[in-house]
């Protein structure tokens, strides 16, 4: 089979030079700690002239905050500026707290920014002419997500309003009016939610007892969970928040005024082209609680949001992503049933005249991310497939869609003006760059260099991708990563390493996994990876071929990769290590408890017994999606224990590190120890790792330190049983 070793071409070019730069020093192996000097780049905006472009950099600075170490970072996002003909370089916009969601006037004169002030977000505007940024709101329940109106007069913003709060404002719910759909709250009826008018006493009255139990919740004493979703992603939060959103003028003193209401959520609104209309998307149903409304609708509404008019919206549909082209005419937007186990269609519709029926784009990947072009003619959108996140186009007129990058890098963030592209990518040779680009994006030109001054000093290994037909008669996808330095002749230890989700994709062009794969390959291990039957990217029909099989099929798919890497000659079979996480700490434990071909493993994250699942974690939809019941049903029961690893633990004799977050709600905390604890009776060999205050995010966006310390303490784990 064919190999092939991708690296773009302008990749190539930096390399080339820096090689050029640098040739009388070799480079050193990619370390641990450079996972600390990774800077990201994301959110690019253009001005409407196209000729500069803002954008967030996220670095990763020693936290010098009470109680730290020399040991501890932290994220920092600032918003950077840089003219997009290449002729300057970036340039730093704002300093010491961190700026987020940048968004420009039409004008182009001032930027709107996000900014947290005594721990709530508010809107700053900085001007272009010379000063400081400036705070436009004050707004008691925080202010994100800025939308200039396009007079450039006002400012859209979103903020979350706990519903007793809604209930007690004056201003936003002058009647004190209750909510019109059912509370859920055993016994009780909705007048509940009113602010007690007893006086507590523990010793009083029915109504003195429930204003006395009241103020133990207020003092957080005690949490009383009535709803269904009541898990985040740290901790049990009963608390019901809605996202409603404000329009504010640019005026001094001026003050927020609503422009949604009710008790709901709504997901997004923007302003129509013209300025006379909102779009939003929000679920409006009086009969049904909202936090079981898994469906979302497409309004229309005036700009002061009066005059609400259901454009779209289905019972079991989700309706999103509304993107109105520039002269006004044609919505573009997603669709997909409620089920998570999806690939959202897209659409447009014509808004003028009489021809309203929405056409279908066929196009069958999870398109995100809608721009128009200002000719009205071509909708931009990104989308994950077969390894990378390409940009892609739809012509209006003929409704084809057209592959603008490949699938080698990934478009983490795009702006089109004035027939000029600006777009974040990430590839093996940069983690993350800004790149700008003609409408089709040919001849991409690097705007930056965030990583070069410490990446041209790195040896980097570059995937070989392979591929074969499963048991289903797909095609699989896996990238081969050879140990640094590696020979010919010799014989290195192999790492299987599994993406999660399980609906997650993973290649060149996919960000997550850049430095972990690097550091492997660093330590001579080399590293195989697989989309195996249920990733994303290659359509809707592959991801449900794991529906009712999350262990035999993408077990099957893994190992073969495995195997065909094995074939090459060069991995020594007698030390193969395989890790993975959520999804596949899930996986790492099935193939442990029905495969012992391994010296050692790794399972982070998982979930080991899915009707423990099902009320552990915040994810618990995917028990119903994805094994069609629930766990009291029979026919779904068996299912459940028998796609479960906890089942066959006592098969598992592999040595097995298992890593949790001790705030993971996503999958829950307790997979881990059930799965410890089962191990640690059977007498078998295996070590827990817990990460206080961790969550779900523990090895992406999570504390620094303690995501080199699993990095670490895995290979670490390994090294014992391969050495």
């Amino acid at each position: 089979m064919r190999k092939i070793a991708y690296l773009s071409l302008a990749a190539i070019a930096n390399i080339t030079i820096a090689t050029t730069l640098h040739a009388q020093s070799p480079k050193e192996n990619i370390h641990v700690t450079d996972l600390l000097k990774i800077k990201t780049i994301g959110d690019v905006h253009l001005d409407q002239e196209g000729t500069k472009a803002v954008f967030t950099l996220t670095s990763i600075e020693p936290d010098t905050t009470p109680k730290t170490t020399k040991w501890d970072y932290k994220y920092v996002t600032q918003l950077f500026i840089v003219s997009t003909d290449g002729a300057t370089q970036p340039r730093q916009l704002t300093t010491r707290e961190s700026a987020t969601q940048p968004a420009w006037s039409p004008d182009g004169r001032q930027l709107a920014f996000v900014r947290t002030v005594d721990g709530k977000p508010q809107v700053f505007l900085l001007p272009f002419d010379g000063g400081e940024p400036t705070q436009l709101t004050h707004f008691r329940y925080g202010a994100s997500s800025p939308k200039w109106s396009p007079d450039g007069k006002e400012l859209l913003f979103s903020a979350r309003i706990n519903w007793k709060e809604m209930i007690k404002d004056s201003v936003l719910n002058p009647n004190h009016a209750l909510p019109a759909w059912p509370i859920e709250q055993a016994g009780l009826d909705k007048t509940v939610l009113r602010p007690a008018t007893a006086k507590p006493n523990p010793d009083g009255s029915l109504e003195e007892i429930m204003a006395y139990l009241d103020n133990d919740v207020t003092d957080k004493k005690a949490k009383v969970v009535t709803k269904l979703n009541f898990q985040d992603e740290m901790e049990v939060n009963p608390e019901m928040v809605f996202t409603e959103w404000f329009e504010q003028s640019l005026k001094p003193g001026a003050t927020p005024v609503a422009v949604t209401t009710g008790f709901y959520n709504y997901n997004s609104v923007d302003y129509s082209p013209d300025g006379t209309k909102l779009v939003i998307v929000v679920h409006i149903d009086s009969t049904e609680n909202p936090d079981r409304a898994l469906e979302s609708e497409i309004f229309m509404a005036d700009r002061d949001g009066s005059h609400l008019h259901k454009l779209l919206g289905e019972k079991d549909k989700v309706f999103n992503n509304p993107r109105i082209s520039p002269n006004g005419n044609v919505l573009a937007y997603t669709v997909s049933p409620t089920s998570f186990v999806t690939v959202p269609q897209v659409y447009i519709m014509n808004l003028a005249g009489n021809a309203t029926i929405p056409t279908l784009i066929p196009f069958d990947r999870a398109a995100s991310g809608f721009e128009w072009s200002e000719d009205n003619e071509y909708l931009y959108f990104t989308a994950q497939s077969n390894g990378g996140a390409p940009l892609y186009r739809t012509s209006l007129t003929t409704k084809k869609v057209e592959q603008l990058s490949d699938y080698n890098s990934g478009t983490l963030s795009f702006d089109l003006r004035a027939g000029r592209l600006v777009f974040a990518r990430t590839e093996v040779a940069d983690p993350s760059e800004l790149y700008t680009a003609d409408a089709t994006m040919h001849q991409p030109k690097l705007l930056t260099a965030v990583n070069g001054d410490w990446l041209q000093h790195r040896q980097l290994v570059l995937p070989e991708k392979h591929s074969f037909r499963n048991s289903l008669g797909q095609t699989i996808e896996y990238w081969v990563m050879k140990p640094v330095g590696y020979t010919q002749g010799q014989r290195y230890p192999l790492l299987l390493d599994i993406h999660g989700g399980p609906a997650a994709m993973w290649g060149p062009g996919e960000a997550s996994m850049w430095h972990e794969f690097q550091f492997f390959c660093a330590k001579g291990y080399g590293v195989v990876y697989c989309n195996p039957r249920g990733s994303g990217g290659y359509g809707l029909e592959f991801l449900r071929s794991n529906i009712k099989d999350w262990g035999t099929g993408p077990t099957s798919d893994v190992l073969t990769a495995l195997d065909k890497t094995v074939a090459e000659g060069w991995a020594d079979t007698s030390r193969l290590v395989v890790s993975g996480g959520s999804y596949a700490g899930y996986l790492v434990a099935w193939i442990v408890g029905h495969d012992h071909r391994f010296k050692a493993a790794c399972a982070q994250r998982g979930v080991y017994d899915l009707a423990t699942f099902f009320g552990e974690g915040n994810a618990w939809r995917l028990v119903h999606n994805y094994f069609g019941g629930y766990p009291w049903e029979p026919a779904t029961k068996a299912i459940l224990q028998h796609e479960s690893p906890i089942t066959y633990v006592a098969n598992i004799t592999t040595p097995l590190i298992i890593f949790h977050g001790e705030s993971d709600r996503r999958t829950g905390f307790v997979q881990g120890e059930m799965l410890y604890r089962s191990l640690k009776v059977l007498g078998r060999p295996v070590e827990y790792v817990r990460h206080p205050g961790a969550t779900h995010e523990l090895t992406r966006s999570g504390d620094n330190r303690q995501r080199i310390d699993q990095m670490l303490r895995t290979w670490e784990f390994f090294q014992r049983y391969i050495r």
